[in-house]
């Protein structure tokens, strides 16, 4: 046992806190897993590669995640509008611990989850 007591402690502070505050939402991490896969994506392709999710809500899930600067978002000046996303190197530094997630599911499933994205077996949700 260390010395510690939890009544001298502060979630807030700590670097889990952190991490959770960027990846928290029900997409983010589902985002960030298919960028990790597939590199540079364009909107209607996540669309359709992540099933279940709104334009609004996607919309919204990447301005968060290239505010918190975990992803790149180019525009291309062009008619019609081309738009394409991708990791940046901080979002970069969160590929092993997406991995580390899918071994752990892999390794713990029981019974075949629900996929929350489109032929993509490894994702367990939670």
């Amino acid at each position: 046992m260390s010395g510690r007591c939890i009544a001298n402690e502060c979630l807030e502070t700590t670097g889990f806190s952190y991490t959770l505050s960027l990846v928290n939402g029900k997409y983010k991490m589902t985002v960030l897993y298919t960028l990790a896969e597939f590199g540079i994506v364009r909107f209607n392709e996540m669309k359709k590669y992540i099933s279940g999710i709104s334009y609004k809500t996607l919309r919204s899930t990447l301005k968060e995640l290239e505010a918190d600067q975990l992803v790149h978002r180019k525009e291309y000046p062009q008619i019609p509008p081309k738009v394409e996303y991708s990791l940046t190197e901080c979002g970069k530094s969160l590929i092993p611990i997406l991995d580390g997630m899918c071994e752990w599911g892999d390794k713990n499933r029981t019974k075949p989850a629900r996929p929350l994205l489109r032929g993509v077996s490894d994702l367990v949700l939670f």
